[in-house]
């Protein structure tokens, strides 16, 4: 195992313990969701937000190897801080970090059920999964559909951020969810909540119940 010694891969910022926990707890987020079949290669990026500065993983990381090595930090208005590049998604992330901030993590993945979803017709912009359960209401709120726009484009994000006051997480139609949460466990509790009602909605669909 590798020393979490911050200052191995972060030199230009002091070390910190609590730094070092959520950097444990998103690699442990990662690699949960890369074993159970949630993402795969390295489709998929999370953040957390600490002491004014965006942690987000690393421009082609995966998430079955993720280490604390593997992220990139930004200031708030996107400035990168070290060498390492950020995923090209990360205005998806500084566009929900400046919505509020109680939001303190994002995770994107590319879930397999949630993109199934995502090609219904139909589908309520504002609200795209049905709450089949009411544990998607109770962990997260409405999840907007975002149209398909090119993947790392600025289109995306420009789609994104003019629905972005309009739901609590969101769903990137043929490409997967973006999730916030009050810490990156949060997110991750989230995310897991809407696959999985995805998953029921995709089966009550298929079953012409949905």
């Amino acid at each position: 195992m590798k020393d979490m010694n911050q200052k191995q891969y972060l030199p230009e910022i002091p070390a910190d313990n609590d730094l070092e926990t959520i950097l444990s707890e998103a690699v442990w987020a990662a690699h949960s969701l890369f074993r159970r079949g949630k993402t795969s290669g390295s489709s998929a990026n999370l953040s957390f937000r600490h002491n004014g500065q965006i942690y987000i993983s690393a421009s082609g990381s995966c998430f079955g190897t993720l280490t604390p090595e593997d992220f990139a930090v930004l200031n708030m208005d996107g400035t990168a801080l070290t060498e390492k590049k950020p995923s090209k998604e990360w205005p998806l992330h500084l566009a929900l970090y400046e919505k509020s901030d109680e939001i303190q993590g994002v995770i994107h993945t590319h879930s397999p059920y949630s993109i199934l979803v995502s090609f219904i017709p139909g589908l309520p912009e504002h609200d795209c999964i049905p709450s089949h359960t009411p544990y998607l209401k109770m962990k997260l709120g409405t999840v907007g559909l975002i149209p398909y726009e090119k993947p790392g484009s600025q289109e995306l994000f420009d789609a994104f951020r003019q629905r972005l006051s309009l739901s609590d997480g969101y769903l990137l139609r043929n490409h997967g969810p973006v999730v916030p949460g009050k810490t990156i466990k949060d997110a991750f509790y989230c995310l897991e909540e809407l696959e999985e009602s995805a998953r029921i909605a995709w089966e009550l669909y298929r079953a012409g119940l949905g």
